[in-house]
């Protein structure tokens, strides 16, 4: 392929069930794109919702890297419509890349566009800043910082703890720049809390509370680092849960609760759902059990991926299978040194893992890899993975879901190719509207 854009014309020919949105979106998101300084937001004092960092990176850069984008940030998301692929609404992470051969600039006329090698393929809109934005804590800090709004406002991403206790080489993921993040927002003088005290999420969602008129946020994650010891003299079940036990005795019913943790015992499980929490997230990153050692070995060595999964179907039990959504990383299964060679065997292997949950009427779900490079498998495939991979992947998932007999799963909004506001995959884009 001569260009990107012939790339991308290719497969949505050789995939048409594949929405044509999905196929832009997973090229974002897993390459990235460039911002001129006309589409770059005014931070906090703009009129534009800002990019606000909220638990990863999700960057090809690191902020010294990214020029004028790290000091006017770029906005949290766009929406693409129309243009000459006649877009349907499709929003879209944003994942800075000033390499990209996609850019976000504004014509003569001021209205943004994104254009590929050169060639305005759709409109852009960009999040306006919302109200509760505006309005600080009593002690001074933003709303944006303490509980940031994503999914065009639909989700309210409350990391808790900025950090992971797996540690170092032998216990990071692979992929995840989670500490690194939380590095480098502190050496850049950024507001950027490592454990933020159940009373300023508080006080944060009475302001989302009060100012979101519409009632645009339904759900909350609440989420962090894994936790192998303690956190404030709590364990990882008490530590996320407590939260949302505050928050569902102070809001009760007002959004859906949902918290990402790691596979934890049966008796765990059960205090999260005590708390108030409605959906589990106990993400198992990627199916193969080469890979998974490989690249998760922190999970792999407190844990283990035969009783990790084992939790994950014990959880079911207590949640119910429907509200037990584990995530994986698609993309990473093609990472090198270790990741299969051929988009062929890591669709099979990851669509295996989609039919073992499914079959038991658990529903993933995933986040498109972004190889961030202060991470060992972002340094060593800046590329990621092919864009076949990710469209195929849609192709399977959507697949393996009818022959289970399941539709999208709850706390995600609207399904559907110019409905979905899910931002850092296409898997809801990609699934029948209702």
């Amino acid at each position: 392929m001569g260009s990107r854009t012939a790339l991308v014309e290719d497969l949505m020919e050789r995939f048409p069930h594949v929405p044509r949105e999905a196929v832009f979106k997973e090229d974002l998101l897993r390459g990235g794109v460039a911002f001129d300084a006309s589409a770059l937001s005014d931070n906090e004092s703009g009129e534009v919702k800002p990019k606000s960092y909220f638990i990863f990176s999700f960057d090809h850069g690191t902020l010294p890297e990214l020029g004028e984008a790290a000091l006017r940030r770029p906005p949290e998301e766009i929406i693409l419509t129309g243009g000459p692929y006649d877009l349907r609404r499709t929003v879209v992470s944003v994942r800075v890349n000033p390499a990209s051969p996609y850019r976000v600039a504004a014509a003569e006329d001021g209205m943004l566009g994104l254009y590929l090698d050169g060639k305005r393929i759709a409109d852009v809109g960009v999040p306006p800043m919302p109200e509760y934005y505006r309005h600080t804590l009593s002690n001074g800090k933003s709303v944006m910082e303490v509980a940031p709004t994503i999914q065009w406002g639909y989700l309210i991403y409350l990391t808790v703890f900025r950090v992971c206790q797996y540690f170092g080489a032998k216990e990071e993921c692979q992929y995840c720049d989670i500490n690194h993040n939380w590095r480098q927002h502190k050496a850049a003088g950024r507001p950027y809390t490592g454990v933020k005290d159940v009373e300023e999420v508080l006080e944060a969602l009475e302001i989302i509370d009060r100012y979101d008129t519409q009632k645009a946020s339904t759900a909350y994650t609440l989420t962090g680092g894994a936790i192998t010891k303690t956190v404030a003299g709590r364990d990882e079940a008490d530590f996320y849960g407590h939260y949302a036990r505050a928050i569902e005795e102070r809001f009760p019913g007002r959004w859906i609760g949902k918290v990402v943790a790691q596979a934890l015992p049966k008796a765990d499980v059960q205090r999260f759902k005590d708390y108030g929490v409605q959906i589990y997230h106990p993400n198992y990153e990627v199916w193969d059990e080469y890979l998974f050692k490989m690249y998760c070995p922190g999970k792999e060595r407190y844990v283990g991926r035969d009783e990790w999964h084992r939790r994950i179907l014990d959880s079911a039990d207590v949640f119910g299978a429907r509200n037990v959504i584990p995530n994986f990383v698609a993309g990473v299964e093609m990472a090198e040194p270790f990741g299969f060679k051929t988009v062929d065997e890591a669709v099979a292997s990851t669509t295996e893992g989609l039919r073992f949950f499914m079959s038991h009427g658990i529903t993933p779900r995933f986040t498109t890899w972004c190889p961030e490079p202060t991470t060992p498998l972002g340094k060593a495939n800046p590329q990621g993975a092919p864009l076949e991979y990710h469209i195929r992947l849609l192709q399977a998932y959507r697949q393996t879901m009818e022959d289970f007999g399941l539709s999208s799963p709850p706390g995600y909004g609207p399904p559907g190719p110019g409905q979905a506001v899910f931002s850092v995959s296409s898997f809801m884009d990609s699934l029948p509207a209702v």
